[in-house]
């Protein structure tokens, strides 16, 4: 099949309708500490949620990466290169995504993959709009496992990964690099990624930036609670958990935690969890990095790096990367 045959909004959905849920959030209770997937904060609500958090002040790395986009966009696309293939990982509103389509060089096709199967139709149906003549092909898929992209892709001379929001952050370091391995694959040789990464900075601004004055980090998190109800007939009482984001210095990472504020038991799929009073639910983790530190992690996982930029305060990063 061509692009031209292919319906330009047509949904290409490799994944099984969350039937991992309920295993990955029992499994997680058994744990000590207490953790689950920071995926699963990202149904409709929870993406809903983190789109408000991105428009917070406290909240600098999506403005701050849209500015460092903005300001060097021309670089960016004359290293893109012409007829390319993007494809967006966690596309969610694919917000900065518009800075690079409004640029690129005849580019062949944009491929949003994203794990919230209604944001992904929806946004999909705006960009079809938006860009009448561009193929846009989403993706309904968990990214941190191998991905296939739609047959009807073809006929490009480069593929682009793009990875912005720090989200890479989100892999312990060495869950990183075997991700970014498969994405220098996933690239293939002449290709490249662009990728936001998110800089060591004061405790004082991280934690704030995760929890925010309006309580917007607050409710992404505990959506979490109310999804397990909703979906897996959980018991969770979201009033006697609260949400906490602690910045760890020594391992340079904002850990993202729902602590129960009372001894209880929760019952998921006939299954007992004890919380005892102050016990964590540990919901996310984000690593900051120095450019120095991820450029190393980058290069383990078969990278080069080809161009960073930075914001004046160097508070984030954007790394153009291509494979050895």
């Amino acid at each position: 099949m061509t692009l031209e045959e292919d319906d330009h909004s047509a949904s290409h959905d490799y994944e099984s309708a969350f039937d991992e849920l309920r295993d990955e959030v029992v499994r997680g209770l058994m744990l000590r500490p207490k953790r689950w997937p920071c995926r699963f904060l990202y149904d409709s609500a929870g993406s809903q949620l983190f789109e408000k958090i991105c428009q917070l002040d406290e909240y600098y790395p999506t403005r701050t990466e849209t500015a460092i986009l903005d300001r060097n966009i021309e670089e960016i696309v004359t290293l893109c290169g012409s007829r390319c293939l993007l494809l967006e990982l966690g596309s969610g509103s694919s917000t900065k995504t518009r800075i690079l389509l409004n640029r690129l060089r005849d580019p062949i096709a944009y491929v949003p993959i994203d794990i919230s199967r209604r944001q992904l139709q929806c946004q999909a149906a705006v960009l079809n709009k938006e860009y009448p003549k561009l193929a846009i092909l989403p993706v309904y898929a968990d990214y941190t496992r191998p991905l296939r992209l739609p047959e009807a892709v073809q006929n490009f001379d480069r593929k682009i990964v793009f990875f912005p929001g720090s989200t890479v952050g989100n892999f312990e370091p060495d869950e990183a690099v075997t991700f970014l391995r498969r994405m220098a694959a996933l690239c293939g040789p002449h290709g490249s990624m662009l990728i936001g990464v998110d800089l060591k900075k004061e405790r004082a601004v991280l934690e704030r930036a995760y929890n925010d004055s309006q309580g917007v980090t607050a409710a992404f998190n505990l959506n979490l609670l109310r999804r397990a109800n909703r979906e897996l007939g959980a018991d969770f009482d979201l009033e006697r958990f609260r949400h906490r984001a602690l910045y760890y210095e020594r391992s340079g990472c904002i850990e993202m935690r729902l602590v129960s504020t009372s001894r209880q038991v929760v019952h998921v799929d006939g299954i007992a969890a004890a919380f005892e009073r102050g016990e964590p639910l540990i919901t996310e983790h984000s690593y900051k990095y120095t450019i120095e530190g991820f450029g190393e992690m980058a290069e383990r996982a078969g990278f080069a790096i080809r161009r960073v930029w930075t914001d004046p305060r160097g508070w984030f990063s954007v790394h153009f990367l291509e494979p050895n």
